[in-house]
């Protein structure tokens, strides 16, 4: 079951939970995951757009954050929320983990390795458009 909760100011409520859903019942849905997104300027403040983390625990986490800026066009958003989703895929699946301290995919230890080489954000990257792609095919929100 997916438990989806959201907040903030200025962000499209549909949008955020039509994504949400699709995305999840598309790629996880046989998962018990809690995810809440928050809205806010976050780009003027961190120079990001989304970022997503574990709330729960390192050893097979169900519940996420995800915080997204805010003040973005509707294409960009879809697209970093779906990123933001990506990851949280990837840590339901195993694929991304943090063990004491340190960043794993898929077993090895990345927590030297510089934001670009990532592999979880090269995966997260790739997937951007094309999950964007699906989604707006598939979607009964009108674009």
């Amino acid at each position: 079951m997916f438990y989806l909760s959201h907040s903030g100011y200025d962000y499209s409520q549909k949008r955020c939970v039509d994504a949400s859903q699709w995305f999840m019942n598309q790629y996880l849905p046989r998962h018990n995951v809690d995810v809440n997104v928050h809205h806010c300027r976050l780009e003027k403040r961190e120079n990001v757009y989304g970022w997503a983390w574990t709330v729960d625990c390192d050893y097979r986490p169900r519940e996420f954050d995800i915080e997204i800026h805010n003040q973005m066009p509707l294409h960009l958003y879809t697209q970093t929320l779906l990123h933001e989703l990506w990851h949280v895929y990837q840590h339901v699946k195993g694929h991304l983990r943090d063990k004491y301290g340190k960043r794993h995919w898929k077993g090895v230890d990345h927590s030297q390795t510089s934001y670009e080489d990532q592999p979880w954000e090269i995966e997260a990257h790739s997937m951007e458009e094309k999950l964007y792609r699906e989604y707006i095919s598939n979607s009964s929100y009108s674009y």
